[in-house]
């Protein structure tokens, strides 16, 4: 069987930033054990499986190398743009059936398109012995904050210590002892950023996520709560990086920002 794929980086402006996603277009999902295999072969954060139901209208799944997901945003915006540039050029809006239910992307005029996902306000939550726990594993002071949502958040209060993390370390025993698998690292900001962070979900094959839509869903509330501001300009600091436009709607997040095409492929399974 062969199937057409693509290689999309969202959240970037060009090829080899933001984080890249495999796009594979089906006419019916193929089962989950194949749909794992493509995207533990891909060895990308997500690999995304879309079926079309009508125009402009699609169900959508996500998998990363080593499982299937409830929510991924970076996956969502890459297969948008993909229908926007290649598959139905004519469209202004797309919508997916989902896990995490019906998710939304509308087409930016300047290349920047911006999708509509469900809000993930953590609440605080603190334990001492997982923040030191933390601070050992990732080489930093511990966190001033932790908080909990679908991810766990560490709050620290420069973005200094956040660029210096130098990888997960020793995180997923102490996230799996919280019956937790991924980690939000994050601080207020520099020059125009309200905010950064990093991403970590070693548990599902991803070491280092380089931009994460899903973990901003809960980032978006905290800061805009803590800055006093709606709309926030962010910046996930992780090798490849990538901007985020993230603006705080009641129960939705609206994520804004562009994407490059990297690569058309086929692959035979």
């Amino acid at each position: 069987m062969k199937l057409k794929m693509w290689q999309v980086d969202a959240f970037a402006r060009h090829p080899f930033e933001g984080n890249p996603a495999a796009l594979v277009p089906l006419e019916r999902f193929l089962g989950a054990e194949l749909m794992q295999k493509i995207a533990n072969e891909n060895n990308l954060s997500e690999t995304a499986f879309f079926v079309r139901t009508a125009a402009g209208q699609y169900d959508l799944r996500w998998f990363t190398p080593q499982a299937e997901v409830d929510l991924c945003g970076h996956a969502t915006l890459a297969s948008a743009h993909l229908i926007f540039t290649e598959l139905e050029p004519d469209l202004t809006e797309v919508s997916f059936e989902t896990r995490s239910g019906k998710l939304s992307v509308c087409r930016g005029d300047d290349g920047w398109h911006e999708m509509s996902l469900p809000s993930d306000p953590p609440t605080p939550w603190w334990d001492k012995s997982f923040a030191e726990g933390l601070a050992a594993a990732l080489g930093t002071p511990p966190p001033q904050e932790l908080l909990r949502a679908r991810y766990i958040t560490a709050v620290w209060d420069d973005a200094e210590t956040i660029a210096r993390i130098e990888g997960p370390g020793k995180i997923a025993p102490l996230l799996h002892a919280q019956g937790m698998w991924g980690l939000i690292t994050t601080a207020k900001g520099f020059g125009d950023y309200d905010f950064v962070s990093r991403f970590f979900a070693p548990d599902k094959g991803v070491p280092e996520d380089p931009v994460t839509g899903s973990a901003h869903c809960s980032l978006a509330p905290y800061w805009a709560q803590r800055l006093g501001k709606m709309t926030l300009h962010a910046r996930q600091i992780s090798a490849r990086g990538g901007d985020l436009i993230c603006r705080v709607a009641k129960a939705r997040t609206i994520l804004k920002g562009p994407c490059a095409l990297y690569m058309e492929a086929q692959i035979v399974v």
